[in-house]
């Protein structure tokens, strides 16, 4: 899941950051408004977390610019601004949920879990092709009756790959979907992720059905598709 956090406290950002990566999240963290719109408005993340107060461009008007260009990503307001007519405010201006500082970080993994939850589900809680499905709210994936282990970094590159069906993905589209820009992946991680996901569906008795197109990337062509 790629989350970005919009937060001009250094301490806090660093903290989050640390945080949520620790938890499984690609992150991206920046410090004010106009560099907050420019991520989220050039990316496609499930989970926005925005303070308010923000130098630049302050976090309501960015969140009512997001919401007036279309952009469906779930927004999280974390903010010290705890007043009724504060909260009334931000869901009004288009945010999914609002939690006050200071909180505990459990409640906001849960939170921002919750949330891509619910974005999933609108697209669609099960990915089928055929026997192999992909479950996305209990981050399952199945071939017939047997439940494949995958980490969560490899669950995340096979949703991708299912949602890009029958195209070419490249290595670089891969990267910037599994990896936030601090943590830059290492020149063979993308095809140790291949090879283990190829590897793990091949024990379960599934045929193949991620291809290597050499020089330019991988395809996901199911065998339901090609029959």
């Amino acid at each position: 899941m790629r989350v970005l956090v919009i937060e001009d406290s250094e301490i806090l950002r660093q903290s989050l950051q640390r945080g949520l990566r620790k938890s499984g999240f690609v992150v991206d963290v920046v410090a004010d408004g106009e560099q907050g719109w420019i991520h989220a408005s050039c990316n496609d993340y499930e989970v926005v977390v925005l303070d308010l107060g923000l130098p630049k461009l302050d976090g309501l008007d960015l969140l009512r610019r997001l919401r007036a260009e279309g952009h469906d990503c779930h927004v999280l307001v974390l903010t010290a601004r705890d007043a009724l007519g504060d909260r009334l405010t931000g869901l009004r201006a288009g945010a999914d949920d609002y939690l006050v500082k200071p909180f505990a970080f459990d409640e906001l993994v849960a939170r921002i879990e919750a949330l891509s939850r619910r974005r999933s589900s609108n697209r669609s809680p099960v990915l089928a092709f055929g026997d192999l499905t992909l479950h996305v709210a209990s981050r399952e994936l199945r071939w017939k009756d047997t439940v494949i282990p995958t980490t969560r970094r490899e669950f995340n590159l096979i949703r991708y790959l299912c949602l890009r069906k029958n195209e070419v993905v490249t290595r670089f589209e891969i990267e910037d979907h599994l990896y936030d820009e601090h943590s830059l992946p290492e020149s063979n991680s993308v095809s140790s992720a291949i090879y283990s996901l190829r590897r793990k569906l091949q024990e379960a008795g599934c045929p193949p059905m991620i291809e290597t197109r050499r020089g330019v990337g991988y395809v996901f062509a199911p065998q339901a598709d090609v029959e």
